[in-house]
């Protein structure tokens, strides 16, 4: 359904440092970057489909009200492994790693990063 998410960014290369931690524990990598713009793809994905932006527009970027990425995770280990290394790359707390009531496996983490966007990691998995 999603072709890619866009993040703005006020700090590109803080940005890039902080998605570059906290992403690759769910096996997102940078594949494309230049001036204005990073993008992350899995291995197995010819495209990139999470990029982080400066806005187009030129304009400070700013955070929704109400928007979030949430990223699937292949375990809860690497729920955990996403939020210890978005906190120490930077990000804020938003919510620990733990089951959430939206169903009996939904096992997520929630995370800000450095602009104030709110991401989270997602395993629907029952626990191994």
């Amino acid at each position: 359904m999603l072709l890619y998410v866009t993040i703005g960014t006020n700090d590109l290369a803080a940005a890039g440092r902080f998605y570059d931690a906290a992403l690759l524990p769910l096996g997102f990598e940078r594949r494309k970057e230049d001036a204005v713009e990073i993008g992350y793809a899995a291995p197995s994905d010819s495209r990139c489909r999470l990029w982080v932006v400066t806005p187009y527009d030129r304009r400070p970027a700013t955070i929704g009200n109400g928007s979030m990425v949430a990223l699937e995770a292949e375990s809860r280990a690497a729920v955990d492994a996403f939020y210890q290394a978005a906190l120490a790359a930077g990000g804020t707390d938003e919510g620990p790693p733990g089951l959430r009531p939206f169903h009996a496996n939904f096992y997520a983490a929630y995370v800000r990063d450095p602009d104030g966007n709110k991401l989270s990691a997602v395993c629907e998995k029952p626990e191994e």
